[in-house]
């Protein structure tokens, strides 16, 4: 019996899961040890990737012009990116930081490539594939914005607008499952999932999201 949409989306969030232990920031967020800069450091990095993200996110929308379940997966998370920039500026002013510093911030490789991964993908893989990628690393990423959302509640003293940017990617978004499972189900109906690739992508995506926070943990004390 061929795999469902369903089926394919579980294995990959199943079989691309981090290992325990690899993030070596969120722990440290977690138990309040994690100094002041490198949350300030975080935010100033998305600040940079998020309008990066988006402007990849729009290509595969656009290139999905004839694929209707497939372009509406991807323009809602367009929709999800500018919600995030919204929400950014809470962030950083809790941080400390104001215009002039947002502005002289330097971004660092190691925080940097995931969204030039996002770039590339955007460019040459089959967005389906991209589908199935993206919404693995999402379960990892949704898990380390609950926990660091709770972790500057508690050990930080943010405000609930504060930690609004968090929150938004770790809310439960059963719209959003439900729209992998139809742009998902549209390419196994035409024959466009690539099962190596998808896992190729979904696992170089994990690596480049780890890379981020990794690149930040070492602004932290042991």
């Amino acid at each position: 019996m061929a795999p469902t949409a369903r089926d394919v989306l579980a294995e990959a969030v199943r079989r691309l899961a981090p290992d325990t232990g690899a993030n070596r920031l969120v722990p440290l967020i977690a138990a309040g040890r994690a100094p002041l800069e490198t949350i300030a450091a975080l935010a100033l990095e998305q600040h940079h990737i998020i309008p990066a993200d988006r402007t990849g996110y729009r290509l595969l929308r656009d290139r999905c012009a004839q694929r209707p379940a497939e372009a509406a997966y991807f323009a809602a998370l367009v929709q999800g990116e500018d919600l995030a920039l919204e929400r950014l500026p809470a962030l950083l002013a809790a941080c400390g930081q104001d215009e002039a510093t947002i502005a002289a911030h330097e971004p660092r490789a190691g925080c940097q490539a995931y969204p030039a991964y996002t770039a590339w993908l955007a460019l040459n893989a089959d967005p389906v594939d991209v589908v199935v990628a993206v919404t693995a690393n999402f379960a990892a990423w949704s898990g380390y914005c609950a926990t660091v959302a709770g972790a500057l509640r508690t050990h930080y003293g943010f405000t609930d607008e504060a930690c609004g940017f968090f929150g938004l990617f770790a809310a439960p978004d059963p719209e959003g499952e439900r729209r992998a499972v139809a742009a998902v189900t549209a390419g196994l109906e035409a024959g466009r999932f690539t099962p190596v690739l998808a896992h190729r992508y979904g696992r170089l995506l994990q690596s480049y999201e780890l890379m981020f926070w990794n690149a930040l943990a070492g602004d932290s004390a042991p």
